[in-house]
């Protein structure tokens, strides 16, 4: 029996749970097409919303990985996968109506595949958001990725983009969204918050069908010989270490808002097992996204064939992990005591004769 990899989030199927996220390599139509064939379950295109001048931070966007002593290394495959992306990056320079028009002709594309093309809008203003969604829906797209948690709200100019911390406003942000559409909303929240869980089930309450967790974190580094900061700002931070943070944010919030709410991880993945992993801690499906620019979209391919190899050699369906790991967690106080185990990590130099 061949294996199953299909997974569920709400009312729709992927045929597989790995999804190409939204980054600059999915701005034009080739590459939405290479990702499309890689084999992934779905394909969510590079953001658009109304602001101009959301669109302009793109011409500021710039690049580097670094290795683990913050030294920046050349940017191409031969990249380790231990290597840290740092950039400033923008949304799609597309005006909305051509952007929509190649949605549609990529969903085309996309269906022939059984692949699901998922158009991403960033809140700028709700009125022009709610807007935006109903023309996406008209225009026979079958799922909308509504981001309110990009990493670089507190950088830009206020009512560019946002990076949405209450509950409650973004509460409101997906209740007006939901009035106007009846598509799938996917609502993609912020990691740079300790309140991770209560802005999902604001979402759900909401009448969010997925949550996708978490958006990128900001970071700030300086460069000792310069002395300046590298690219002279804040800079979104991500890499192979994000993944036990996405996880942890995956198994609480399933913890804290029940295991029936379809959620999506994003940030760390890089592979077919990481795949395993978030869904493992929860996730029903996973984004990849920046690492497909510096690995190329046999990034995904491998993801792909690593991910349905695992289930067939633990004779499991993609479905079968949703949570198993996440549901198994234990507080500190909850696991067993091992008296004096501490001293086995430490120098022998620290504890006395």
């Amino acid at each position: 029996m061949a294996t199953d990899t299909t997974t569920r989030i709400g009312q729709t199927t992927l045929k597989n749970p790995i999804i190409a996220g939204p980054a600059e390599h999915l701005i034009e139509a080739a590459g939405i097409r290479n990702a499309i064939r890689s084999g992934v379950g779905a394909v969510a295109i590079k953001s658009a919303n109304e602001v101009d001048a959301a669109k302009d931070q793109l011409e500021r966007s710039e690049y580097t990985l670094f290795d683990e002593h913050w030294r920046p290394i050349p940017w191409n495959p031969q990249a380790p996968r231990a290597a840290t992306l740092a950039c400033r990056s923008g949304m799609s320079p597309l005006p909305f109506e051509p952007w929509l028009d190649q949605a549609v002709r990529m969903d085309r594309e996309a269906r022939d595949h059984d692949c699901l093309l998922i158009p991403s809008l960033i809140l700028g203003e709700i009125g022009p958001a709610v807007e935006m969604a109903r023309q996406v829906e008209q225009a026979g797209l079958r799922v909308l990725e509504f981001n309110v948690g990009v990493p670089y709200g507190s950088q830009t100019k206020k009512g560019n983009v946002a990076t949405e911390l209450s509950p409650d406003r973004l509460g409101g942000f997906v209740a007006a969204m939901r009035a106007a559409v009846s598509i799938p909303v996917w609502v993609k929240t912020t990691g740079q918050s300790e309140r991770v869980p209560q802005l999902a089930g604001s979402a759900f309450d909401n009448g969010a069908d997925a949550v996708i967790m978490a958006g990128r974190l900001l970071g700030f580094v300086p460069d000792v010989e310069t002395l300046a900061p590298v690219f002279g700002t804040s800079l979104g931070i991500g890499g192979f270490w994000n993944l036990p943070i996405t996880c942890q944010w995956l198994a609480m919030t399933r913890k804290a808002i029940g295991p029936d709410k379809p959620l999506i991880g994003i940030n760390g993945a890089q592979t077919g097992l990481d795949v395993a992993r978030m869904m493992l801690a929860g996730a029903s499906a996973v984004e990849i996204a920046s690492p497909v620019m510096v690995y190329g979209f046999e990034l995904l391919q491998r993801a792909v064939a690593e991910f349905s190899e695992y289930l067939d050699r633990k004779g499991l369906a993609a479905r079968d992990l949703i949570g198993v790991a996440g549901d198994q967690h234990k507080t500190f106080m909850q696991v067993d005591r091992r008296p004096g185990n501490w001293r086995n990590y430490v120098p022998a130099d620290a504890l006395g004769t």
